[in-house]
């Protein structure tokens, strides 16, 4: 029986794709690319067994484990999940939030709920919400349409925003499951993960970024932290009790 796996569609994934592609753990999955609300929507209703979702989906799902040592996280800069506007922050009243996003949207509310402290006006928003960034209102934009995007004077990098608050670095997804899974499996694809982060350069050879051109291994090497390690989990064990308050 071959377990289902829905991963995040986005250029931060590549060296888990490459990983995967490159080893014989291929032929225990089910591969589907999504983006990350849809990835969330997938495990949340049972469409998939296993899915690098965003973490503020984790207190929606009836039970949940969190299977491997590695994650889409970031200390300090991330450079592809910010909030764009026209005005400085002090003068926004709406906020866009990105259709695409479960956690970053979220991120956003908790840093002005706790950091910004701003009256902010929050709006989930649709497909081609980005040419709605004018005056007031700014928006939230995730991924990889943020490569270049250099037509807004300000910018605000969440994880950034978010280290400055907190002193943690923060997660946006990890690897999920919502059934038990064998040991030998989670060993596998722990195994199968790692040996993807430590080929960044190849995975990047393998499959270059257009829009980032000669920053494509920049961008993965040094503004996505991909170890899911002790501060990280205090990170996500953070966001998740402020997610509450």
């Amino acid at each position: 029986m071959l377990h289902s796996i829905s991963i995040v569609n986005y250029y931060n994934t590549t060296p888990f794709l490459y990983g995967i592609n490159h080893s014989d753990f291929k032929s225990q999955i089910k591969l589907e690319l999504d983006i990350p609300s849809v990835c969330a929507q997938k495990l949340k209703n049972k469409q998939v067994e296993i899915g690098l979702v965003p973490v503020a989906i984790l207190p929606e799902l009836d039970s949940y484990h969190i299977i491997t040592d590695y994650c889409i996280g970031a200390i300090g800069k991330v450079d592809s999940v910010k909030l764009f506007s026209q005005k400085p922050l002090d003068q926004l009243t709406h906020v866009l939030l990105d259709y695409q996003s479960k956690t970053s949207v979220t991120l956003v509310q908790v840093l002005n709920k706790h950091f910004w402290k701003k009256n902010i006006q929050f709006i989930h928003a649709s497909e081609g919400f980005e040419s709605k960034i004018s005056g007031t209102t700014g928006a939230v934009i995730i991924g990889d349409r943020t490569f270049g995007l250099n037509t807004h004077p300000y910018q605000y990098d969440l994880a950034e925003e978010w280290q400055t608050f907190t002193g943690l670095p923060f997660v946006f997804a990890c690897w999920v499951s919502n059934i038990p899974l064998e040991p030998s499996f989670i060993n596998d694809f722990n195994k199968t993960l790692a040996f993807g982060v430590k080929h960044i350069e190849e995975s990047v050879i393998e499959k270059p970024n257009q829009a980032l051109g000669n920053q494509a291994l920049d961008y993965l090497k040094n503004k996505i932290s991909y170890h899911l390690d002790d501060d990280k989990r205090k990170a996500l064990a953070k966001f998740l009790e402020l997610m509450k308050s």
